[in-house]
């Protein structure tokens, strides 16, 4: 943990630093204490997406050695999304009660959840077409990650509109199960993607200004896993509304 600055000054006048000496490092510090907390935001983020990948193509090959469980996951795939809906849902509500192990654990099981509730993408696309979209949007997803890091514009606006938009197309996404028309999935889809690729940068802003130096272990930790599973459902949602595009079904 990086120290507060009050310690920090103490020790840099008995050092002999000059005060425009000791905003420098203390800067140089923050600055690395927040690579190292995006450090730790992207490996959770890695960690899950691998998972949950990991998972549903493991469960897809499963229809070959133990087709009974491969027919009961594909089954209950609508009650394991819900699953994933009331964990995600918990997640959100409940980050600043529960312990970091808690949150860690409950991101690990999202994720696994998730991959099990994701296996028939396998069934539906070609695996060179899932390969290719997912190669798509890891560079979509670090070009406006970088963008949202790096920017000195507030996304605060551009971000709210996303989240409008967010719910505009979760509305049709519901009107459409009874529609069923393609052309609105494929308007939802399109809206989709630019909403995704515009929270990526949103939400990555975010968690770098709710990085503070002095938070203690268990605080960061939480906000670093929370961190995480925001940007592992941008990532997600934009390969799921890509595949749509992209994906070559069989």
């Amino acid at each position: 943990m990086v120290n507060r600055p009050d310690q920090g000054f103490n020790r840099t006048v008995q050092r002999g630093y000059a005060p425009k000496d000791y905003a420098q490092a203390q800067s140089a510090e923050i600055d690395a204490g927040l690579r190292a907390h995006m450090q730790k935001v992207y490996a959770y983020m890695a960690g899950g997406l691998g998972l949950t990948g990991g998972i549903a193509y493991a469960v897809f090959r499963s229809a070959e050695f133990a087709p009974a469980f491969f027919e009961a996951v594909i089954r209950n795939n609508l009650v394991l999304m819900l699953g994933a809906l009331g964990v995600a849902f918990f997640f959100s509500f409940r980050i600043h009660a529960i312990q970091a192990g808690t949150a860690k654990a409950l991101f690990w099981v999202y994720a696994a959840i998730l991959g099990l509730g994701l296996a028939p993408i396998f069934m539906l696309y070609t695996g060179e077409s899932v390969a290719r979209t997912f190669f798509v949007t890891a560079g979509t997803f670090g070009a406006m990650s970088l963008w949202g890091y790096t920017t000195k514009r507030d996304l605060t606006g551009m971000g709210n509109f996303m989240l409008m938009g967010l719910f505009g197309i979760i509305l049709a996404s519901v009107v459409n199960i009874f529609l069923a028309s393609s052309g609105l999935q494929w308007a939802i889809s399109l809206l989709g993607v630019v909403i995704f690729t515009g929270l990526t940068a949103y939400d990555t802003q975010k968690i770098k200004e709710m990085y503070w130096d002095a938070d203690g272990a268990e605080v960061a930790t939480k906000k670093a896993v929370l961190g995480a599973f925001t940007l592992y459902l941008d990532f997600i949602n934009l390969f799921l509304m890509l595949l749509r595009f992209l994906g070559d079904r069989r």
